[in-house]
């Protein structure tokens, strides 16, 4: 159920109600009884609520996990090589 905010024009006092979209609109204030009480028009509010959705979570059907990954794996690809380590045996040898 949608919550509207109504304002009386008469003595000032607002109150947001609970109202279903159905319900007939209120006229009487509660505070000064006048039949000034009207609905306002605000902007609507929501919530987001969990970790979210990205474009690639629609697109070609992939999932977000394979996203992440093929995002990772470019990302790697893009990066110079790091040059490769000698190889030795780990003691003091000296076979590297």
């Amino acid at each position: 159920m949608p919550i509207y905010a109504y304002k009386c024009e008469s003595c000032g006092a607002a109150k947001d109600v609970l109202q279903k979209i159905s319900d007939p609109a209120l006229s009487d204030c509660p505070a000064c009884g006048q039949p000034t009480f009207r609905k306002q028009v605000t902007a609507a509010g929501f919530q987001l609520k969990g970790s979210g959705w990205y474009a690639t979570d629609f697109r070609g059907g992939g999932t977000a996990a394979a996203a992440t990954t093929a995002t990772a794996s470019t990302a790697a690809a893009s990066e110079p090589a790091a040059p490769a380590a000698p190889a030795s045996c780990g003691t003091d040898c000296g076979c590297a």
